[in-house]
């Protein structure tokens, strides 16, 4: 499931013009993780310019310009909400952010020069909770631990929905393939109309986090 979940965030990336590195190809199970085995993908916008702003820290595929370097932890516990005793009693969730993978991070990344974009710190959830205090109180958990930035799995699945072309042959990845061949048999068109009002209005769509 693992390798799935961070197909999808690869192909996410490498569909907004990112180059994406994994650092490796196994699971870790039986031990803990290693500095180095901590990362999941790290990502490098070639396109990125001098000057632009931080991304804000709901990550949709219009603020990705604003990034130029990035390391992502992916957490596909896709039946779970990131609640403030979740984030609480699972430290591991911001193993990424000690400060010995970050050290060792920046060795996978050219040497920054004056006025390069910083490191983003982003960690790829399932959810947040939707109700008040709890969804301020995660958020406030996750900053405090140094997260940049979140992208929801449900928001990368529908911008890699709306950008699939059903007349292109996704060889190369079989999540897009898949997902091309559903859209293809209208077996996502339901899906789609449920969701997509929700991505033509800025404000409602950055509200769900």
């Amino acid at each position: 499931m693992a390798a799935i979940d961070e197909g999808i965030v690869r192909d996410y990336f490498e569909q907004n013009g990112f180059l994406v590195r994994q650092p490796r190809k196994y699971q870790v199970q039986a031990r803990r993780k290693t500095s180095a085995e901590e990362v999941d993908l790290l990502v490098f916008n070639p396109a990125w310019q001098h000057g632009t702003r931080k991304p804000d820290f709901f990550l949709f595929s219009n603020e990705l310009p604003f990034i130029q370097k990035a390391v992502v932890s992916v957490k596909g516990w896709h039946t779970g909400v990131f609640t403030p005793t979740m984030l609480k009693s699972s430290p591991e969730i911001f193993g990424f952010l000690a400060e010995k993978v970050l050290k060792n991070v920046t060795s996978f990344f050219p040497a920054s020069a004056p006025g390069e974009g910083d490191l983003t710190k982003i960690l790829v959830l399932p959810s947040l909770p939707t109700a008040e205090p709890f969804r301020s109180q995660s958020i406030a958990l996750l900053k405090e631990h140094g997260v940049d930035a979140i992208i929801s799995f449900r928001s990368m699945l529908l911008d890699l929905i709306d950008k699939i072309e059903v007349n292109q042959n996704y060889t190369k990845s079989d999540t897009l393939q898949v997902m091309r061949l559903m859209k293809n048999y209208d077996l996502l068109k339901g899906t789609q109309l449920d969701m997509f009002p929700e991505r033509a209005s800025g404000p409602a769509r950055r509200a769900k986090g």
